[in-house]
């Protein structure tokens, strides 16, 4: 938005609060879709040509948090954290923000395995092309309703970003009767692609404070296969008795904690206008509190898992640092060498959609002390 207000201000011949047709019709130019000449004839008081010259203007900025916040239209804030952050990778991952999500998805191996997939969507005219970092991930090439497909009513496969099927592979746990918690479910991506990891050996228990996304879990998990999950519901800060009884004996705890979402705004755009700076700090406490129960639900020595789809250190290291009770496991200890290589930053899982193609996510391995 910003970057398309300037530009609407570049051609503007005289000052004017920009309307949504001109905003769109500034998106079609700067996108290369249509051409000056044509825009012209639908709105002749701008300049159209000086409209698409916005992003040299923009590159010719030398102050890097202006230039990234005009160039990938945050708020400024956010283009701050961001380079503050990252450093001369900033600007790249601010723009990838904007770019358009590939269609992922997770072949559900409790039905089949990813080339069994990929030959049954292209029986059903859909092309694909395997993920480059999960042993279970399929990019759907194909434009379409994939909840239409026969694969995903028979349970084939879940809509799921590859980074979000990492995450999963971080606590895939050793033991096939192993009891795993996740700890902020929310409707059972990473439950499920745990589940199916354990081939529905082992006990998986799923809570969350949001009754409705738990429905939604079980009914996913009713279409997956999946037999050895359990959805428990926080109720009003109270813990159940049912989760009561688990403190100190899981064999991994994993916690997708709520945070900013800024490593998912590619998906959710207009979220970086509602989220303000003041927000981050609710968020770390949150986390801090969070991880603070449920790292008493491990047993000693069990896995820990830390995680987010923020790209901020605040919520990132900035949490996962300070906990009590755990200590680091090395992130090639996980995933190998070569992944950790790969997939790590300061020892902790990061990926980003401008190195890794995935939406943002973190993830610390940790150990109960």
């Amino acid at each position: 938005m910003r970057r398309i207000d300037l530009a609407l201000e570049r051609g503007r011949r005289a000052k004017k609060v920009p309307r949504d047709l001109e905003r769109l019709i500034a998106l079609l130019v700067l996108e290369g879709l249509v051409e000056p000449a044509r825009a012209a004839k639908v709105e002749p008081a701008l300049d159209w040509n000086a409209v698409r010259g916005v992003d040299e203007v923009i590159a010719l900025e030398r102050k890097p948090v202006t230039r990234i916040a005009l160039a990938a239209s945050l708020p400024d804030w956010l283009a701050q954290r961001l380079y503050e952050d990252w450093g001369d990778e900033a600007e790249a991952l601010a723009l990838a923000l904007n770019q358009r999500a590939p269609m992922t998805v997770r072949a559900n191996t409790l039905v089949a395995d990813r080339t069994a997939l990929a030959a049954e969507l292209g029986k059903e005219g859909l092309a694909t092309h395997p993920g480059q970092w999960s042993e279970t991930s399929l990019v759907v090439d194909t434009r379409t309703n994939l909840f239409a497909s026969a694969a995903f009513k028979r349970g084939a496969m879940e809509a799921q970003d590859e980074g979000s099927q990492l995450l999963a592979e971080l606590a895939n746990p050793t033991e096939s009767k192993a009891l795993v918690i996740d700890y902020c479910a929310g409707a059972g991506g990473k439950t499920l692609a745990i589940a199916a990891r354990l081939a529905n050996r082992g006990r998986i228990v799923a809570s969350d404070v949001d009754g409705k996304k738990l429905e939604e879990l079980r009914r996913r998990a009713r279409r997956a296969g999946v037999s050895n999950a359990q959805a428990i519901l926080i109720e009003g800060g109270r813990w159940p008795r049912e989760l009561d009884a688990l403190r100190a004996k899981a064999d991994v705890v994993f916690v997708d904690a709520p945070c900013s979402g800024i490593g998912a705004l590619r998906r959710n755009p207009e979220a970086r206008w509602r989220l303000r700076e003041a927000d981050i700090a609710g968020f770390v406490a949150r986390q801090t509190e969070i991880m603070k129960t449920a790292i008493g639900l491990a047993a000693p020595g069990a896995r820990v898992i830390y995680a987010t789809c923020s790209l901020l250190t605040a919520e990132n290291d900035g949490v996962a640092n300070n906990l009590e009770g755990v200590t680091q496991v090395p992130l090639a200890e996980v995933l190998g060498e070569e992944r950790a290589r790969a997939l790590g930053r300061q020892n902790a899982l990061t990926v980003t959609p401008s190195k890794h193609g995935t939406d943002g996510f973190y993830a610390r391995v940790m150990k109960r002390l």
